[in-house]
């Protein structure tokens, strides 16, 4: 049948068949949903709801500090609400928002019906939601994380933290984390592979460019956190004296970590928003964003020196003076992409003719406050004034000028402005200018006061002060400001409300945006588009209303159902063209019980049962085994039409399918982890006390010497099983299995005690990441085998992935080899 001559019957039914492959069931059947709007609304709704429970414990806070030697709270329950505040607002509110706004919008900008893994979308949520519901437990339970939201050693070690306080912390954060990084890789693969045809990468929204920097922001950020959780719940649960410094450890191990983490997630939260702004100030200014192409060169450098400023909150530790400068150059440094962005946003509205509506008004108050934020930036990136300021209330006051300045004022602009897309309903604007006018004097009031008392002196994280201080009055006035902004925010919350049940109906694009979100109808189905557009214009200067009814009608690609099978197209990740089929999952409850058994894994750590976790590590890798079941289903497929005469191959025989790619992603976010590793053991021998230990060892060298002809076996054995698939993942099962004993008896038998140094707990860890590895080599390598066995020949795509983990693991398993003889020659050198 003709796409172009379609009745309109012919069209109601086509929407009708995709309706049925791509909706989510009813009832119980919500919880197998895998579609990107229903898990993008989860995240969104999930995280607003952690933020009504960290703006109430603000709340706790200002109650207590609105006087001097308040009797509102004692020391542990202020020092359990306003770890618990900071925590919630960074880990479970912000990254966790703008997450779920990706992945709504993205495929809907992109052009496309879904994003390249939708099981990992749903299985990140679950994580979420779980992990953030352990940290909420806490504290009711009155176990809540008490050290801080940045749990800097050795306050949160076992000697001064002994309760599960800080397990809680480490482990859920952890488990939510799990959400960031597959995340992470889901973005990026899907912005670069799975794009309507036609839309080459400088032709994105700019959007997706935002959207593309965080994501690989997080990719290489989140792991050395990871990294320092691990470390830490390690040196709490087994002794290892990562931080001790009576033991070659040094505390501020965790601070370069944590801040490697720290420093990038400014941006990380930033950039989301700047890049909603980027979207929405053109279209209500009426003229293209000025500076597209500039504005993508500086978020790229952002993003570069985002990763090169973490000393910047640690120049009072003592840090050498030449160190000291160059982070306080780079500090300043960033200022530059910054200005380049909002000189860009100045000129497109002096361009335009802006129309006044409540997104634009929340802009309005973005501009206001972030360019405040990041003037008192710029004064603490200048280490004798960071000095004085360290660790007083000022430093409070410009966190909260350039996060929540800089990121809740856009949230809400943006929340504004798709609000109909949501909702198939237009704001009212009744109550939304005065919410507005509470939420931003409400914020001044609040954290302005708070660089005049940070200037006077005060302390953070004090619970009580003197009356004689002089801080009382400014205090009172920044507890009656934070109350008047809650208000705000119950007025947007009701006004919202009053839009979904009230607000008035539309048609298409109601402000006249140039994107293709509005190319559909609204609130959007879960198919986004009954066909697939072709894109030969940037993607943020489009026609919705001639687009969305030809897409509609089924006239674009792969307007049919086929075989009922959800199916996207991928392209080239430069031009746009199209080059495979991509079929996606179908609905399954797979990623909520695969989420539930990782998290029975995190219960059963901080509840000390280290001997149930290889039952919860069995059945996490049983049900990610069982993921693997529908690929099986697609091998065999011949080249599919997708319309308009063209036909492509599907993604498995393509040459570069998504799968791959994501598989590179994750090689690179453990390779982060994996070097972090490395820099710190390097790290404590350079800077730690006590080095060298007196009873370092060096492994058998029969040992090392027959680990490394078992990884000679794996390199091999992956490279032949190209031609003879089951003898070559047989070599490559048995040199794994061998290897992984072999670093096993090494890091456990061979080595001293490792809780008696931290030299030798560094060489046991690396050991054993080595091991972990060869491990899930041998998972992977057994699986090719039995499905070679039992299924017959594998597709080339399964042994390219496999031998992606595999290449890595020996790569990775003979720098474990070579490690204690370097860490053992340089600690003879001298060091600590």
């Amino acid at each position: 049948m003709s796409q172009t001559n379609r009745t309109n019957s012919e069209a109601i039914a086509l929407h009708r068949q995709l309706e049925h492959i791509w909706g989510t069931k009813p009832g119980w059947g919500r919880l197998a949903a895998v579609n990107h709007t229903v898990v993008g609304r989860r995240f969104m709704l999930t995280a607003l709801v952690f933020f009504a429970i960290g703006g109430l414990l603000a709340m706790l806070i200002r109650t207590q500090l609105a006087s001097s030697n308040s009797a509102f709270m004692d020391a542990e329950t202020y020092a359990q609400v306003f770890t618990m505040h900071g925590s919630i607002m960074m880990f479970l509110f912000a990254i966790p928002f703008f997450e779920g706004m990706a992945i709504y919008l993205l495929p809907k900008l992109l052009g496309t019906r879904d994003l390249a893994f939708p099981r990992m979308g749903a299985y990140g949520y679950w994580c979420y939601l779980f992990g953030g519901t352990m940290l909420i437990a806490a504290l009711i339970g009155g176990v809540a994380p008490n050290s801080g939201w940045f749990m800097y050693t050795p306050l949160s070690s076992a000697v001064y933290a002994p309760g599960i306080n800080s397990d809680v912390w480490l482990l859920g954060i952890t488990f939510v984390e799990i959400s960031a990084l597959s995340a992470a890789v889901e973005l990026i693969v899907s912005i670069l592979k799975i794009r309507a045809p036609g839309m080459s990468i400088d032709k994105m929204p700019i959007l997706a460019w935002y959207m593309l920097v965080v994501a690989t922001m997080m990719l290489v950020g989140f792991p050395p956190l990871i990294l320092g959780s691990i470390l830490l719940e390690v040196e709490r649960a087994f002794d290892l004296p990562f931080f001790d410094p009576n033991r070659g450890g040094d505390p501020l191990l965790w601070q370069h970590l944590f801040w490697l983490f720290g420093h990038p997630e400014v941006y990380i939260i930033f950039l989301p928003a700047a890049g909603a702004i980027s979207t929405i100030l053109p279209v209500l200014s009426g003229t293209p964003l000025a500076g597209y192409r500039l504005i993508i060169a500086s978020i790229v450098s952002m993003a570069f020196l985002s990763f090169g400023l973490w000393v910047h909150h640690m120049y009072t530790v003592g840090i050498p003076h030449l160190a000291l400068s160059f982070f306080s150059a780079a500090s300043a440094l960033v200022a530059i992409p910054t200005a380049i962005q909002v000189f860009a946003w100045l000129a497109t509205i002096i361009h335009g003719r802006p129309r006044f509506s409540i997104p634009l008004l929340h802009i309005f108050g973005f501009f206001f406050v972030f360019v405040i934020g990041g003037l008192t930036g710029v004064m603490l990136a200048m280490v004798p004034f960071d000095w004085q300021a360290h660790d007083t209330h000022f430093v409070v006051a410009h966190l909260h000028y350039v996060l929540v300045g800089g990121f809740i004022f856009p949230m809400l602009a943006m929340a504004y402005y798709w609000m109909p897309h949501l909702t198939g309903k237009q704001p009212v604007q009744h109550l939304s200018n005065a919410a507005f006018w509470m939420i931003f004097i409400g914020f001044n009031t609040t954290f302005f006061m708070m660089h005049l008392t940070g200037l006077r002196g005060m302390p953070r994280r004090v619970f009580v002060y003197p009356p004689e201080s002089g801080w009382e009055t400014l205090n009172f006035l920044s507890s009656v400001g934070s109350f008047v902004m809650a208000m705000g925010f119950a007025l947007v919350a009701l006004d919202f409300l009053l839009i979904f049940r009230f607000g008035r109906a539309f048609r298409r694009n109601p402000w006249k945006a140039g994107t293709l979100e509005w190319a559909m109808p609204t609130p959007p189905p879960s198919y986004n588009f009954a066909s697939l557009p072709y894109i030969d214009n940037r993607a943020d200067l489009l026609d919705p209303e001639a687009i969305g009814p030809h897409l509609a009608a089924g006239k674009g690609y792969l307007g049919f159902v086929r075989h009922d099978r959800m199916e996207v197209l991928g392209v080239d990740s430069i031009t746009g063209e199209p080059d495979q089929v991509v079929i996606l999952p179908r609905q399954t409850y797979l990623p909520v019980w695969t989420a539930l058994a990782t998290g029975s894994f995190f219960l059963l750590m901080l509840f000390k049962l280290y001997w149930a976790t290889p039952f919860a590590l069995v059945a996490i890798v049983a049900l990610f085994l069982l993921w693997n079941r529908s690929s099986a289903a697609l091998e065999g497929g011949d080249m599919l039409d997708i319309g308009h005469g063209k036909s492509l191959p599907v993604h498995v025989k393509a040459a570069s399918p998504p799968s791959h790619l994501a598989m590179v992603l994750t090689l690179v976010a453990d390779a982060t982890l994996y070097i972090s590793l490395l820099f710190g053991c390097m790290f404590l021998w350079v800077s730690a006390p006590n080095w060298p230990p007196a009873d370092l060892a060096l492994p058998r060298f029969g040992l090392t010497l027959g680990a490394v002809a078992a990884m000679l076996a794996v390199a091999m054995g992956s490279r032949w099983s190209a031609s003879h698939p089951a003898p070559g993942m047989a070599l490559v099962l048995a040199g794994h299995l061998t290897a992984g004993l072999l670093l096993l008896t090494v890091a456990f038998i061979d080595m001293p005690a490792p809780s008696g140094h931290a030299a030798i707990a560094s060489m046991v860890v690396v050991l054993v990441y080595a091991v972990l590895h060869h491990g899930i080599g041998t998972v992977f390598a057994g699986h090719a085998l039995w499905s070679t066995l039992h299924r017959g020949p594998l597709c080339t795509l399964t042994l390219r992935i496999g031998r992606l983990w595999h290449g890595y693991t020996v790569l990775a398993g003979l720098v474990a080899l070579v490690f204690p003889y370097v860490l053992d020659s340089l600690a003879r050198t001298g060091g600590g």
